[in-house]
């Protein structure tokens, strides 16, 4: 039986925040049937995937992905671009120095003592009003990367951020609203939205530079396709028809003029020229061309015109395999890369395991502790309720 060869195959990941959705998605990729490897860049976003066609296909991956909570948003090769926009760029830039900013004043107003002594009410009213947008606007990215990964039972970075910073923020306003109450009666209770809006804003940071990185990458990639010509000059018959890169094939006969880039790769047939090659080569002296010569796609045709017989059209051109070298590079992960993912993994699962645990632990202590201060009251309430239930039963009996 004929062994089938494998297919590899590059997919752009959306949702993921941490080592631990590498690992999530791996594990889900792996998992199909069919699929001999995955790996993961979290950087680049984008899972390259070795699999047997037939066996499995783009669609198995797909839902592969999406049922681990993650989506898919295009193929790589696609016309669709998946990296950050300007304004994605713009709007983190906002949001990560808006909630520096009020963590910065936040902290100020907190560590000068007598600042707040201007402020007719309780001051903490006024760190709650500057929190609240830092925690529900600028962090609400948080909230639906959390929402998104609870929905199909798992937990990322989302979680990690959302319940860290909920956890601090509600605390922060119950201690706001009743601080004077007798539930803290001989304590102090301290607030803690310094804490959320900082790491809030920090996090925000990071995923900004992360942001402005692909968006510049990306845009390294699309100058490198940009140089290639949209149409070539070919012959047909006894005349020259504009044809689209796309439907050249191999052993076309085409013109180039001087101050016209090389459509695609081939071997000069006639008239002689030099061109520019420094786009490829880095060589910033034109090369002389003369028939038999080969040219490449994206150079540039300098003096005299010449016709070329395409030898290489399409992903084979020269140009076409050094992005595909960029995009591979960019998509690879070193060994060294594989091991702190994998520490950074069981890092992140441990973190979001423990604070989940407090999530719970802490409401219960402060149930307990509340039960604890008042166990005179609630002795007296039952010892009332048990006097009152035994008058009531003694009337029944009585009556009867």
């Amino acid at each position: 039986m004929p062994t089938r060869t494998p297919d590899v195959i590059a997919l752009p990941i959306k949702g993921m925040t941490c080592a631990s959705c590498v690992g999530h998605v791996e594990k889900a990729l792996r998992g199909v049937e069919g699929v001999a490897s995955a790996s993961v860049n979290l950087a680049t976003e984008r899972a390259t995937i070795e699999y047997i066609p037939g066996v499995a296909g783009i669609s198995e991956l797909r839902h592969a992905v999406e049922d681990a909570g993650y989506s898919v948003s295009a193929v790589i090769g696609d016309d669709d671009d998946d990296a950050a926009t300007p304004r994605d760029v713009s709007v983190l830039r906002t949001k990560f120095v808006a909630s520096l900013v009020i963590a910065g004043s936040i902290m100020a107003l907190m560590a000068v003592p007598g600042s707040l002594d201007w402020f007719p009410i309780d001051a903490n009213y006024l760190l709650l009003a500057l929190a609240t947008p830092v925690q529900f606007w600028a962090g609400r990215q948080f909230y639906v990367g959390a929402w998104g990964a609870a929905k199909h039972r798992t937990s990322n970075m989302n979680t990690l951020i959302a319940v860290g910073t909920s956890v601090a923020f509600f605390y922060s306003v119950f201690v706001t609203l009743f601080g004077s109450s007798s539930f803290f009666e001989g304590q102090h209770a301290a607030t803690y939205f310094d804490t959320s809006t900082a790491i809030i804003g920090l996090v925000l940071l990071g995923r900004f530079l992360e942001a402005r990185a692909k968006s510049r990458a990306s845009s390294a990639i699309k100058a490198l396709m940009g140089l290639q010509p949209r149409t070539a000059r070919v012959v047909r018959g006894e005349e020259y028809a504009d044809v689209p890169i796309d439907d050249l094939a191999v052993g076309d006969i085409i013109l180039v003029r001087p101050g016209e880039r090389v459509p695609v790769d081939g071997e000069l047939v006639e008239g002689v020229s030099t061109v520019d090659e420094s786009m490829l080569t880095g060589e910033s002296v034109p090369v002389d061309k003369s028939p038999g010569s080969e040219v490449f796609g994206a150079t540039i045709n300098t003096t005299g015109s010449f016709t070329f017989s395409a030898t290489r059209v399409g992903r084979d051109t020269m140009l076409s395999n050094i992005i595909r070298l960029v995009e591979e590079a960019q998509g690879s992960k070193a060994p060294v890369q594989r091991l702190v993912d994998v520490v950074a993994s069981g890092i992140s699962e441990a973190l979001i395991t423990t604070e989940m645990g407090l999530l719970i632990a802490v409401p219960g202590y402060f149930m307990a502790y509340a039960v604890k201060r008042n166990k005179d009251e609630y002795e007296a309430f039952l010892v009332r309720l048990e006097s009152l239930t035994l008058q009531q039963f003694k009337r029944k009996l009585a009556a009867s």
